[in-house]
């Protein structure tokens, strides 16, 4: 059971290296995005699974480490799909310097 466990874990890490390694470049902020989602939902999971679970405490240290990690995720890829996406933008004076040259 352990070895097939690992061996998921190994082709698993695997294909996503390969898929995430062949996304273009221009297509990086809405993958971050809907991972983020994504991401979003498997912590409310967490949430409720911490809620129900009424024994063993290492069972919550655990699940309690996972959602601290998968917050952590969250914010910090919305924080970096933010910054990308103020690089698309232009200063607050460069409309109006380009519109005098004109």
């Amino acid at each position: 059971m352990l070895v097939t466990n690992l061996a998921i874990l190994v082709l698993a890490g695997f294909v996503g290296f390969v898929v995430i390694s062949k996304v273009p470049n221009t297509l990086h902020t809405p993958l971050m995005s809907g991972t983020n989602a994504i991401h979003g939902i498997v912590i409310l999971g967490g949430l409720l699974v911490l809620g129900l679970s009424g024994h063993g405490v290492l069972n919550k240290v655990l699940l309690v480490i996972a959602i601290t990690f998968g917050t952590i995720n969250v914010v910090g890829g919305f924080l970096v799909t933010d910054r990308m996406l103020e690089m698309f933008k232009g200063r607050p004076g460069e409309d109006a310097e380009r519109d005098g040259k004109e």
